[in-house]
């Protein structure tokens, strides 16, 4: 009788990396497969066979200043185009209807409750991106690959290109702000819609500049996220510290206290797991996937 299984050995850790690699992210896939055969009959007992082991590694780095997928393609800024145009529709319908029919402090209010609820619908996409779904999901698959690269690289978007940082967002908004141009005259429904819009679409430029380094940064920015009109950056750094479960806004960030106060999200998160069974990516151990680098070249120079 013949009883097969299978024996690990210790696979001792690769030190032969070159200096020039160690700053990337390495990723390391081992197949081992070893059989011990052990006979009942005759006292014979075979050598390990070491007969399948792979070890595959793959090296992937940050992108680099001049890395083409930082800059700006015609495309990018046509798309950014099309998209401050329907803005600036949005807008001017609402400023000109005001005019027409007197009405001022409705639009007003208006804006100001799309602003506000900007900032709550930026930080519950960044948390669902953030915790849920891979490079795999339709639609939405591209931005989540980014968003987890943002969060080992996260300096690298204070390297894109401006139109290369918006056009994604751009184009989402040129295809549903359009129609709302074009179906509606009311300036209090383009008063939110104008400013809700303008704050998504910008909310990427908003995220970079919470990345930014204060004396960089235009002075007028610097006021503005130091009165909370954008977020700040103290406030946005939490969320890319252990356990990085929090301050998912990034408009202006006036609802991160109070969603993660009230454990909105965890919340959301018990829900999701008990009804689908689906693990967010904030309940397991931070890996070198979440761990931040420093950015290299900053660091040498």
């Amino acid at each position: 009788m013949a009883v097969s299984f299978q024996t690990k050995y210790p696979l001792t850790p690769i030190t032969n990396i070159s200096r020039t690699h160690r700053p990337s992210l390495l990723h390391v896939r081992v197949t081992c497969s070893v059989t011990t055969t052990t006979t009942t009959t005759t006292i014979t007992k075979t050598q390990p066979n070491r007969e399948k082991l792979v070890v595959e590694k793959r090296f992937v780095s940050p992108p680099l200043s001049n890395d083409p997928t930082l800059q700006s393609t015609w495309t990018h800024r046509l798309w950014v185009a099309a998209g401050c145009t329907t803005l600036v529709a949005s807008l001017a319908k609402s400023i000109i209807g005001g005019v027409g029919s007197h009405l001022w402090l409705e639009p007003a209010l208006a804006g100001y409750a799309g602003y506000i609820l900007a900032d709550l619908g930026s930080g519950v996409y960044h948390w669902a991106i953030d915790n849920y779904g891979d490079e795999s999901t339709p639609l939405v698959g591209a931005q989540i690959e980014a968003f987890q690269g943002h969060h080992k690289w996260p300096w690298t978007i204070t390297k894109r290109q401006f139109a290369n940082n918006l056009h994604a967002l751009a184009r989402v908004i040129t295809f549903t702000v359009l129609p709302l141009d074009l179906a509606f005259n009311d300036p209090v429904v383009h008063g939110f819609v104008s400013t809700f819009a303008f704050c998504i679409m910008f909310s990427q430029q908003f995220h970079a500049w919470a990345h930014g380094t204060k004396s960089k940064l235009p002075p007028l920015v610097v006021a503005l996220q130091d009165m909370g009109v954008l977020v700040s950056r103290k406030q946005h750094g939490e969320h890319h510290r252990a356990p990085y479960n929090n301050n998912y806004c990034i408009v202006s960030g006036a609802w991160n206290k109070v969603l993660d106060e009230s454990k909105a999200f965890e919340v959301l998160e018990m829900v999701l797991y008990f009804k689908l069974g689906v693990r967010p990516r904030s309940w397991s151990e931070p890996n070198s996937e979440w761990t931040e680098e420093t950015d290299i070249s900053n660091s040498h120079a």
